[in-house]
């Protein structure tokens, strides 16, 4: 392939956003995850180390690869990283697959352990942009694009829902539908998606007794168990109005040890708001709405479609996810199983989450 020269610098809004959201994310991660670690494994830091080593290095790798290596190439492997992701995701329900708390998510190979749903969201936009790029007409077509297009979501999805990872599949596909808008499909085509996409995760939390008890938790909170199926979101309601304006100060949440379930993971953003207050708590959303909006503001400018589509891809995946993780643990959406991004732990999504970030950088150096 041709090396093509960049044509301005990178978007350092866009990077500084960035930075901030994953120095922010330690900080917190520091504070909600210590007592957790001295109780489980007598380390304080055990949490902290494992997210540098496991998420900020590779992470850290991931971006630098995104970031220097020219954005068309990521073109060229499309189709390996689709096959690839989803033969990780499949790997689940083999023998190497570990299964936690009914779960079965993650991927142990010797003492290496991953999440492959993390990485399918990187490999599965990756494809969408090249195929919807290489031939935007078919997101007007009915046999050549729509059809095709729900095939492929349709053995994802299929994938994630056995997992099970419902919210990922949710967060995955509304960003794929930006995408898929944004080429120009057809409305009709769209209200086809997502009606099909309604009726299937309808009918997935109707026969699924723990995904029906919270969405009718959601829909009739005062009815709810407060110590059974209504106690992560009351616990989470409590830390974050315990914050207050500016918060109870750092590192001196009550909730995070003893009360408040995943303070480290899904629910991080209670630690944030019971320690931060609302001051901290906002500042993290401006970071995230900063990134998002800049992150659309590069693919305005993208040289070419399959540049502009993945940038929209990872932009939309990024926003819909922090959007739905803050919602839930904020009593807006039924509560779920996605982390926030970047502050959250979890090496796989730190590091799929960076190598999005450096590949949107490198797209921001080429305009149109």
């Amino acid at each position: 392939m041709r090396r093509v020269k960049p044509t301005s610098g990178a978007d350092y809004v866009f990077f500084g956003a960035l930075v901030l959201l994953v120095i922010f994310g330690f900080v917190m991660l520091a504070s909600a995850s210590s007592d957790l670690a001295k109780v489980r494994f007598g380390d304080g830091y055990y949490y902290i180390t494992q997210q540098f080593i496991k998420g900020l290095l590779i992470g850290g790798a991931g971006f630098l690869l995104g970031y220097f290596m020219y954005y068309k190439r990521w073109e060229k492997w499309a189709l390996p990283l689709l096959i690839g992701s989803v033969v990780l995701l499949v790997l689940v329900f083999t023998p190497l697959g570990l299964t936690t708390g009914g779960a079965s998510r993650w991927v142990a190979i010797g003492p290496v352990s991953f999440q492959p749903a993390e990485i399918l969201k990187l490999g599965f936009l990756v494809y969408m942009a090249s195929w919807i790029g290489k031939n935007q007409n078919r997101g007007k077509r009915f046999f050549e694009g729509f059809v095709p297009f729900m095939v492929i979501a349709g053995v994802v999805a299929f994938l994630l829902f056995r997992q099970p990872a419902t919210t990922t599949a949710v967060v995955l596909f509304a960003a794929s539908l930006v995408m898929y808008f944004m080429a120009g499909a057809r409305l009709r085509f769209l209200v086809l998606f997502g009606f099909f996409g309604a009726l299937a995760v309808g009918l997935l939390i109707y026969l699924t007794p723990y995904r029906l008890e919270r969405v009718m938790t959601y829909l009739r909170p005062e009815t709810a168990d407060v110590l059974g199926e209504g106690y992560h979101r009351d616990q989470a309601l409590i830390a974050i109005g315990s914050g207050g304006l500016t918060g109870v100060g750092y590192g001196k949440s009550t909730t995070k040890l003893r009360y408040l379930p995943e303070p480290i993971g899904d629910s991080i953003f209670a630690v944030v708001a019971e320690e931060l207050g609302f001051v901290g708590s906002s500042s993290l959303i401006f970071l995230f709405f900063v990134l998002v909006w800049r992150g659309f503001m590069i693919a305005r400018r993208a040289p070419d479609s399959f540049s502009r589509l993945l940038v929209i891809g990872f932009s939309s995946l990024i926003g819909f996810q922090a959007f739905v993780n803050i919602g839930a643990v904020s009593g807006l959406l039924p509560l779920t199983g996605v982390p926030l991004p970047y502050i959250s732990f979890g090496g796989t999504s730190l590091a799929v989450f960076l190598t999005m970030g450096g590949i949107i950088l490198n797209v921001s150096k080429y305009r149109r």
